[in-house]
Protein backbone atom coordinates (compact mmCIF):
# COMPACT_ATOMS: atom_id res chain seq x y z
CA UNK A 1 0.00 0.00 0.00
CA UNK A 2 1.19 3.11 -0.62
CA UNK A 3 1.67 6.83 1.37
CA UNK A 4 -1.89 8.97 1.85
CA UNK A 5 -2.17 11.29 -0.87
CA UNK A 6 -1.40 14.80 0.59
CA UNK A 7 -4.51 17.12 -0.03
CA UNK A 8 -6.58 14.39 -1.54
CA UNK A 9 -10.08 14.71 -0.54
CA UNK A 10 -11.70 11.13 1.39
CA UNK A 11 -14.93 12.25 0.62
CA UNK A 12 -17.11 15.23 0.24
CA UNK A 13 -18.56 16.18 3.58
CA UNK A 14 -16.98 13.52 5.50
CA UNK A 15 -14.70 13.62 8.32
CA UNK A 16 -11.88 12.42 9.99
CA UNK A 17 -10.05 11.52 12.95
CA UNK A 18 -6.18 10.57 13.81
CA UNK A 19 -5.27 9.06 16.81
CA UNK A 20 -4.02 6.13 18.92
CA UNK A 21 -6.87 6.31 21.39
CA UNK A 22 -9.53 2.83 20.91
CA UNK A 23 -12.99 4.62 20.29
CA UNK A 24 -16.23 3.29 19.98
CA UNK A 25 -18.68 4.40 17.71
CA UNK A 26 -21.02 7.34 19.23
CA UNK A 27 -18.45 8.32 21.74
CA UNK A 28 -17.58 11.89 22.00
CA UNK A 29 -14.20 13.56 21.62
CA UNK A 30 -14.45 16.95 23.53
CA UNK A 31 -12.39 20.13 23.39
CA UNK A 32 -9.87 21.16 26.07
CA UNK A 33 -7.43 18.07 26.65
CA UNK A 34 -4.33 17.13 26.21
CA UNK A 35 -2.48 16.98 22.90
CA UNK A 36 -2.51 13.73 20.91
CA UNK A 37 0.86 14.72 20.59
CA UNK A 38 2.52 15.67 23.71
CA UNK A 39 1.63 15.31 27.15
CA UNK A 40 2.53 18.77 27.98
CA UNK A 41 0.57 20.84 25.88
CA UNK A 42 -3.16 22.09 26.05
CA UNK A 43 -5.84 21.60 23.01
CA UNK A 44 -8.24 24.16 23.55
CA UNK A 45 -9.90 22.41 20.17
CA UNK A 46 -10.64 18.79 18.94
CA UNK A 47 -8.74 18.81 15.19
CA UNK A 48 -10.67 16.90 12.40
CA UNK A 49 -9.85 17.26 8.91
CA UNK A 50 -11.15 16.18 5.42
CA UNK A 51 -8.15 14.00 3.95
CA UNK A 52 -6.92 10.34 4.40
CA UNK A 53 -2.86 12.29 4.62
CA UNK A 54 -3.81 14.61 6.96
CA UNK A 55 -6.01 11.99 9.75
CA UNK A 56 -3.06 9.41 9.14
CA UNK A 57 -0.41 11.63 10.17
CA UNK A 58 -2.86 12.14 13.50
CA UNK A 59 -3.31 8.66 14.13
CA UNK A 60 0.91 7.82 13.62
CA UNK A 61 2.11 10.66 15.40
CA UNK A 62 -0.32 10.26 18.07
CA UNK A 63 1.16 9.41 21.93
CA UNK A 64 0.92 6.04 23.34
CA UNK A 65 1.49 2.32 22.66
CA UNK A 66 -1.43 1.68 20.77
CA UNK A 67 -2.34 0.92 17.07
CA UNK A 68 -2.58 3.98 14.55
CA UNK A 69 -6.13 4.41 14.28
CA UNK A 70 -8.56 6.84 12.09
CA UNK A 71 -12.02 7.72 12.66
CA UNK A 72 -15.26 8.74 10.59
CA UNK A 73 -16.03 11.42 13.20
CA UNK A 74 -19.15 14.08 12.76
CA UNK A 75 -19.18 17.20 14.06
CA UNK A 76 -21.77 18.17 16.73
CA UNK A 77 -20.93 22.41 16.70
CA UNK A 78 -19.12 24.97 14.18
CA UNK A 79 -16.26 24.32 12.74
CA UNK A 80 -13.15 26.95 11.80
CA UNK A 81 -9.67 26.79 9.44
CA UNK A 82 -7.31 25.06 11.81
CA UNK A 83 -5.01 27.88 11.91
CA UNK A 84 -2.16 25.93 12.75
CA UNK A 85 -2.18 24.92 8.90
CA UNK A 86 -3.70 27.46 6.83
CA UNK A 87 -2.22 30.01 5.94
CA UNK A 88 0.78 29.26 8.33
CA UNK A 89 2.26 26.20 6.28
CA UNK A 90 0.18 25.97 3.59
CA UNK A 91 -1.82 29.08 1.60
CA UNK A 92 -5.88 28.71 1.94
CA UNK A 93 -6.74 24.91 3.76
CA UNK A 94 -5.59 22.19 0.82
CA UNK A 95 -5.16 20.37 3.87
CA UNK A 96 -9.00 20.32 4.73
CA UNK A 97 -7.75 20.53 8.25
CA UNK A 98 -10.83 21.80 10.74
CA UNK A 99 -11.17 22.48 14.68
CA UNK A 100 -13.83 23.06 16.86
CA UNK A 101 -15.00 23.95 20.72
CA UNK A 102 -17.32 21.58 20.23
CA UNK A 103 -17.43 17.44 20.80
CA UNK A 104 -17.15 15.29 17.82
CA UNK A 105 -18.94 11.94 17.53
CA UNK A 106 -16.99 9.23 16.43
CA UNK A 107 -19.08 7.15 13.65
CA UNK A 108 -16.78 4.89 12.50
CA UNK A 109 -13.26 3.33 12.32
CA UNK A 110 -11.67 3.18 9.42
CA UNK A 111 -10.02 -0.17 7.86
CA UNK A 112 -6.75 -1.09 6.01
CA UNK A 113 -5.44 2.95 5.12
CA UNK A 114 -2.37 3.48 4.12
CA UNK A 115 0.36 5.05 6.20
CA UNK A 116 3.30 7.69 6.15
CA UNK A 117 6.58 5.80 5.90
CA UNK A 118 8.99 5.70 8.79
CA UNK A 119 11.29 8.08 7.49
CA UNK A 120 8.35 10.60 7.47
CA UNK A 121 7.11 9.94 11.01
CA UNK A 122 10.12 9.90 12.14
CA UNK A 123 10.97 13.94 10.73
CA UNK A 124 7.52 15.05 11.99
CA UNK A 125 8.18 13.94 15.20
CA UNK A 126 11.47 16.09 15.43
CA UNK A 127 9.62 19.27 13.95
CA UNK A 128 6.48 18.46 16.68
CA UNK A 129 9.54 17.88 19.82
CA UNK A 130 10.92 21.93 18.81
CA UNK A 131 7.50 23.14 20.25
CA UNK A 132 7.84 25.38 23.62
CA UNK A 133 7.34 22.58 26.89
CA UNK A 134 3.73 23.76 28.30
CA UNK A 135 2.80 25.94 25.24
CA UNK A 136 -0.77 26.19 25.00
CA UNK A 137 -1.73 25.17 21.35
CA UNK A 138 -4.88 27.56 20.32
Amino acid sequence: MTEPVPFEVFAEGVYLHGTKAELAPGELLRPAQPSNYREDLAMRHVYLTQTLAAAAWGAQLARGAGEPRIYVVEPTGALEDDPNVTDQRFPGNPTRSYRTLEPVRVVRELEDWPRHSPESVRAMQEGIAGTEPGQIID
